[in-house]
Order: structure tokens, then sequence, then C-alpha cells
């Protein structure tokens, strides 16, 4: 009777063994790079204030801070990139990283601003960067017509103070408009309508 041996294999002899060893080295190395990455920081832009669409852009009005951003960091502005001409093309909040998206070239602005009084007080809530609704009662033979939305989303630039004996009875704002809605704006100032401005969300 032939006895037959079991040849016993070593474990560096089998390809189960190098697959798991592999599999743990790639693991670990996953683990070092996404720990590693969470610690990378760019050096990027935050608004110091209030920022309005239109407005032209400077150093001043951004302090540099770094903050991890991971593949997201090409999407923000670092303190190299931001030149002369540039300008806000959406508002931005105190406190907000400057988006490449909302930066634009002043020659390419569709927006401007117009100061525009109101008929009635202001809203408490009104301040720079507010977005609002401008309205108008366009002014009949007698009395007013019904009032209707002039132009919608503008966003308040300033607040208009006056000074003095001359000052204005009625409360004004600049607001940033497109260029498009300025003849309308015009026209409803020069034709003698009552213009109110609204907050959004307020009626």
């Amino acid at each position: 009777m032939t006895t037959h041996t079991r040849v016993r294999r070593t474990p560096w002899g089998d390809a189960r063994f190098y697959i798991g060893v592999a599999l743990v080295v790639l693991s670990i190395l996953g683990v070092w790079l996404i720990v590693n990455a969470s610690r990378t920081t760019t050096p990027v832009l935050q608004a110091d204030r209030t920022i309005v669409p239109g407005e032209a852009l400077s150093s001043s009005d951004f302090t540099v801070v770094d903050v991890s951003l991971g593949a997201a960091a090409d999407r923000y502005l670092a303190p190299q990139d931001l030149s002369a001409g540039q300008i806000a093309t959406r508002g931005m909040a105190e406190g907000e990283l400057l988006s490449a998206a909302a930066v634009g070239d002043a020659d390419d602005a569709r927006t401007t601003t117009i100061v525009v009084e109101s008929s009635v007080g202001l809203p408490a809530e009104i301040e720079p960067g507010t977005v609002v609704e401008l309205w108008q009662a366009p002014q009949l033979e007698e009395g007013f017509d019904e009032p209707r939305i002039l132009v919608a989303d503008v966003t308040v630039a300033s607040l208009v103070e006056t000074e003095g004996v001359m000052a204005q009875s009625r409360p004004a704002v600049e607001l940033v408009i497109e260029r498009s809605d300025v003849s309308d704006v015009l026209s409803a100032m020069t034709g003698g309508a009552a213009l109110s401005i609204v907050p959004m969300g307020s009626r």
C-alpha cells in the first residue's frame, strides 16, 4: 500500500497571500492620501463686506484665508488671481469666498446703477445687498393706477443719504439694474409714477 504524503504550502507560496497583502497596503495608502488631502489648505479670498453685482473688485475688499477645498480649489480665486478691471457678476455676502464664477470683466458688464426715490418709506430690512422688487403705480389724470412690478430681482447698492435744507423729503436708494431695464425705469420716473421698493418675499 502506497502512502501519499500531503505537501503543505507555505503562505508566501500562495497567490491569495500576495493579493491580501496588496489590498491591505492599498487600503492604508488610500487612508493616508485622504488624511493628507484634508490637511492641505489653499489661500483664497474672503469678502470683508457685502458686495453687490457690478461693483469693481479690489484686494482691499478681501481677506486672504487658508481653506481646505480639495478638488474644488480651482473654483475659487487666490490673491494673485484678482486683477484690475474685474467686477462682481453677482452679489456676495460678508464672509463668502470669492468664486471664479462670480467675477467678470468690467467691459462685459450688463448692469448699471440708478438712484430711485421711493414714494413711501423704506422697510427696515433694506440695506446694501438686499434683493428687491421695484413697483410702480402709473400716474393718471386723477390719482394713480394700480401698482405693478416695474423691475423684479434688483439689488440695493446703497442707501442715499441727503443733508441740509435741500435734502429730499423722500427716501432714495441706489439700485443695480440690467441696462435693458434703464429705459423703463427712467420713463416711470419722468412720467410721475409712484415708485415703491419691496424686499423679495415680503408680499
